[in-house]
Order: C-alpha cells, then sequence, then structure tokens
C-alpha cells in the first residue's frame, strides 16, 4: 500500500512495466477551459455552492485544449504502459457543452475501448436552457490487450451487472471532486488480481476501497493537501512517497 505524492507523469515514469491488474483514475475535466462564462472566473455565484469552482489544488484546470489533450494522451500511454497484458484501464470522464455542441474525447482515439459504463448520478446542476440537466458521467473500460487469452476478463459472473451504475455522488468529502467508493467497489469487486493504481488519486478513494475489498494499491497525487486527506482516510500500513 503505497502514496506517491508527485507529479503523476514524473511518478509514471519510475514505475517498472506490467506491475498493475487494473488502473481505476478520474483525471481532472479541464473544466475551467469553457466557453461560458459559468465557471471560468472561478467567482460565479451560480456555482457559488459547488466546490469545483475553486479548481483543484497544485493543478490549473484551465489547460489549452491541445495540451490537455497532449497531456491525457501521454498519461494514458504510461497508465497502459504499466498494466499488465491481462489488465484494463477504468477511466471515468464526462461529456462537455462547447460552442454549442458536445466536446467528445480525441485523446482516446489511440487506445483500445471495450465498453462505456454510465455512472448515473443523482442530480446536478444546468444553468443554460439549451439543453436538458446532465446526470451522468462515463467509465471507458479499456483493456491492454483487445483480444485473445491475454486480453481482460471479469470475474465469473460478474458479467451480469449491467453497463448502467446508478450510484449518488459522494457528499461527505472536501475534495472538488470526490469518487464514490462504492463506484469503485463495482470495479474492484468484478475483477481479477490483487493490485490497483490510481494515478489521480484525490483523496484517497480507490485506495479507502482496495482496502475493503483486499486489493493493494498504489496511488498517485499532486497536490501535498489531497495526500494529507488520503493520508487520513487510509491504513496506517500505508507507505509515503
Amino acid at each position: 500500500m503505497e502514496l506517491i505524492c508527485e507529479d503523476v507523469l514524473k511518478a509514471l515514469k519510475n514505475i517498472p512495466d506490467e506491475k498493475f491488474d487494473v488502473i481505476i483514475t478520474s483525471p481532472p475535466y479541464n473544466l475551467m477551459n469553457t466557453t461560458s462564462n459559468s465557471m471560468k472566473s472561478g467567482s460565479s455565484m451560480k456555482w457559488k455552492n459547488n466546490k469545483i469552482q475553486d479548481g483543484y489544488k497544485d493543478h490549473n484546470d484551465s489547460m489549452k485544449r491541445t495540451d490537455y489533450i497532449s497531456w491525457m494522451e501521454e498519461c494514458l500511454e504510461e497508465m497502459f504502459r504499466v498494466l499488465k497484458p491481462t489488465g484494463a484501464i477504468f477511466f471515468n470522464h464526462k461529456f462537455r457543452v462547447q460552442k454549442g455542441l458536445i466536446e467528445g474525447h480525441p485523446f482516446l482515439n489511440k487506445f483500445n475501448i471495450r465498453q462505456i459504463i454510465i455512472w448515473a448520478r443523482a442530480g446536478g446542476f444546468n444553468f443554460n436552457d439549451t439543453y436538458f440537466l446532465p446526470t451522468y458521467e462515463v467509465i471507458y473500460l479499456m483493456p491492454k490487450t483487445p483480444k485473445g487469452k491475454q486480453s481482460f476478463r471479469l470475474k465469473k459472473g460478474a458479467n451480469r451487472k449491467t453497463d448502467i451504475w446508478r450510484i449518488n455522488q459522494e457528499r461527505n468529502n472536501n475534495h472538488p471532486a470526490p469518487f464514490p467508493v462504492e463506484l469503485v467497489d463495482n470495479i474492484l469487486e468484478s475483477c481479477e488480481g490483487n493490485l490497483v493504481l490510481d494515478p489521480f488519486a484525490g483523496s484517497g478513494t480507490v485506495g479507502v476501497s482496495a482496502e475493503k475489498n483486499g486489493w493493494d494499491y498504489v496511488l498517485i497525487e499532486k497536490s501535498s493537501e489531497y495526500c494529507e486527506m488520503a493520508k487520513k482516510r487510509l491504513s496506517s500500513d500505508l507507505t509515503f512517497k
């Protein structure tokens, strides 16, 4: 059990090839880079009760679109490198409307995508009268190898779960965009293996679920503040770097 408080790419590049059975992560969405004025300033009264308006500690969530795409591609390349041939990445993101139209995820174009899982949340915010209230995010199931005996497979019986997961957002967490423990439980309960990585660990939710489900884990988080949050939630056996 290890928590590495360091830049994601620097930390990943120090990890040997084919180490992890599963990777579960939700990177920053680059939300402050928006064509609307609802969040860009960080001072919108519409979002005054939403912690995400203040952004992330030690990360600029307003990268140029081209820079963000390149960064995500490099991060994913490193994630696939450290993943075992039989492993998979569960990559959580969301679609956004920019300039009036839905914006895709071109940083995924060069990677394997086996399935899109819908995370149906409870409610949300919408101050735009040109579309309905968005209440879901997507989890891309991405195997390292697309087919064959060395490809990712679920535990026996786990394929009876549907691809729509109705799980409420995390409410009691000071991180601006926390992952629900139940969502990670759903993945770890369904996968073979014993070592999971989260390279954007935030407050350590993947570690919390891993301890609950008997998995070992490595977490990477750049922000020292979020690392301290994670340490308080995790086992005393945790190694902190």
